[in-house]
């Protein structure tokens, strides 16, 4: 008896220290992960976040890139750090959503080492061409299916996301056109520019000063909408080929085992940011679309449906990483 009553004792206070460690929270500058390196697109959308997350919580936001493998090293350090909701990641579409199909083997599984706390902005892939090819849709479509095997699309590496919007834009549109991956967007850009290759998907946020400047030519987005970056460029099925959305996207997610409490919290915190006048104004500048009303619920329904997506893309494309 006097043994049972210990360990309720001793269970209780455990249950009241962690509640009040968790009405406390956060008392310490929080950690957000960037599984890429400093200045691409998806650091610039987590600092432009991690400041107005700042100011909800009240404590610092760090950005801590930490690049390689596609996005892996940093996702999966997230996955094994402690379950205390200190140390966040900045997941993309890439680290959640394709990489376990692309990979062999992965140290880290999207859905179960992982709390899915926000969807925080979708980003969608943009048709470029350069001025020599058609820039209405069917056009170009009835043009690349006159010259099969010609067309090139390029990529900004074997198995992005713009890759592999290639390779479903040839399923959807029944087209032939040959892969060309570069060691990023940059140089990818610069081809298409010159003409040296056919066309290419990427986003607003590394195109539009191209487009403005005529360089290239945004052929539709792969949106359900236009674009509040580019309104005068039509969504993929105003452009006539239905069925074909997508594109990269940004979570924020916590190791698996962080508290309910603080998951929730973040989540609300987040959702405020992204709501904020000064994040959003940002972000429409960057061509990203702030999801403002995700859920932790709704967030693991997002990531499990892209998992599935791409895994058939990947399937049908053959598409490999060692």
């Amino acid at each position: 008896m006097q043994l049972t009553r210990r360990a309720l004792i001793a269970g209780l206070a455990l249950l009241l220290s962690c509640g009040s460690a968790m009405a406390q929270y956060p008392d310490k500058p929080v950690r957000l992960v960037v599984p890429f390196p400093p200045g691409g697109p998806t650091d610039v959308f987590a600092r432009v976040l991690s400041a107005g997350l700042a100011e909800q919580l009240g404590q610092q936001v760090l950005i801590d890139n930490k690049a390689g493998a596609g996005g892996t090293v940093g996702t999966d350090l997230v996955a094994k750090a402690k379950p205390d909701g200190y140390t966040l990641l900045f997941g993309t579409a890439a680290t959640h959503g394709i990489n376990i199909s692309l990979y062999k083997t992965l140290p880290y599984d999207p859905l179960k080492d992982f709390e899915l706390i926000a969807l925080t902005g979708l980003v969608p892939m943009v048709l470029l061409v350069p001025p020599d090819q058609p820039r209405v849709l069917k056009e170009l479509i009835a043009k690349l299916k006159s010259e099969p095997g010609k067309a090139t699309y390029a990529s900004s590496g074997n198995g992005t996301t713009n890759h592999l919007a290639g390779e479903l834009f040839k399923s959807r549109a029944g087209i032939d056109a040959v892969h060309v991956p570069y060691r990023g967007s940059g140089p990818a850009l610069q081809d298409l520019m010159g003409g040296r290759v056919t066309f290419m998907f990427d986003s607003f946020g590394t195109s539009l000063e191209q487009i403005k400047a005529g360089k290239l030519y945004a052929v539709a987005i792969m949106a359900d909408k236009r674009s509040q970056a580019r309104p005068d460029v039509p969504t993929t099925a105003e452009a006539g080929l239905r069925d074909f959305v997508g594109g990269t996207w940004n979570v924020v997610a916590a190791p698996a085992g962080t508290p309910k409490e603080i998951v929730d919290r973040l989540n609300v915190a987040i959702n405020k940011a992204l709501a904020s006048e000064t994040v959003a104004d940002r972000l429409r500048q960057l061509g990203i679309e702030a999801v403002t009303d995700s859920t932790p619920a709704s967030t693991r329904a997002f990531v499990s449906a892209e998992i599935v997506k791409w895994r058939e893309v990947i399937r049908a494309a053959g598409a490999k990483v060692d």
